[in-house]
C-alpha cells in the first residue's frame, strides 16, 4: 500500500501526528481503518481503532491525537483505543506493516486477516460482521483455519462467555460458507 492508497485527509492527519512524535511508535489499527484502507471494506470511518501500542507507556497519545485533541478538531478523525476487545495470541507476530517508510517515527500494523476477524467476534455487531464477512469471502479464507486460530490462540485467552463466543463463531462460519 502506498501514502496515496490513503485519502488525502487521512494521511494529513497521519503525517502531522507522526510529526508530534518525540520516539518511534507502534500502532496495532483494527476497525474500519484497518478494514478499508488495508483490506479494501468500502466503507468510511472517522476514527482509526487501534488495540495495542509500542512502546505502551505513551500516556499523551489520545492527547496528541484522539478524540478532542487539536488534530481531531482540524481534521474530523482521530485515533482511539479500543477498549473492550480479546486479540488472538501472538497476533502482533502475524500482523503487516501498513504504508511502510512513509511516516519518520509511526508505524501502523495490522493483525492478519483471520486475527482481525476474531477481533470483532466479541463485540458481534452488524457492521462487524458486514466487515468479517467481506474480508472472509473477498480474500477466500478458510473456516477451518479460522476455527483453529480461534481454538489454540483466542479461546484460551477468554476471561468469561466462553459459550457465547464458541457459538457466536459458529454462526458466522455459516454466514461466510452459505452460498451468497
Amino acid at each position: 500500500m502506498s501514502e496515496k492508497s490513503l485519502p488525502p485527509l487521512w494521511n494529513q492527519f497521519l503525517m502531522e501526528f507522526d510529526r508530534s512524535l518525540a520516539e518511534p511508535l507502534k500502532l496495532y489499527c483494527i476497525g474500519g481503518f484497518a478494514f478499508s484502507f488495508f483490506y479494501g471494506t468500502a466503507r468510511d470511518t472517522a476514527d482509526l481503532d487501534y488495540c495495542s501500542v509500542v512502546p505502551a507507556n505513551v500516556i499523551n497519545l489520545e492527547q496528541l491525537g484522539g478524540r478532542g485533541s487539536p488534530l481531531h478538531q482540524k481534521y474530523k478523525v482521530c485515533l482511539h483505543r479500543v477498549g473492550v476487545n480479546t486479540m488472538p495470541g501472538g497476533f502482533a507476530e502475524r500482523s503487516t506493516e501498513m504504508l511502510p517508510g512513509n511516516f519518520k517515527q509511526l508505524r501502523l500494523f495490522v493483525p492478519d486477516p483471520y486475527d482481525i476477524i476474531l477481533s470483532k467476534l466479541e463485540r458481534n455487531d452488524s457492521k462487524d460482521r458486514d466487515d468479517v464477512n467481506h474480508l472472509f469471502r473477498s480474500h477466500k479464507l478458510d473456516a477451518q483455519k479460522l476455527r483453529g486460530r480461534y481454538l489454540k490462540f483466542q479461546r484460551p485467552y477468554l476471561l468469561s462467555r466462553e459459550e457465547w463466543h464458541d457459538q457466536t463463531l459458529d454462526m458466522w462460519i455459516e454466514i461466510f460458507t452459505a452460498p451468497s
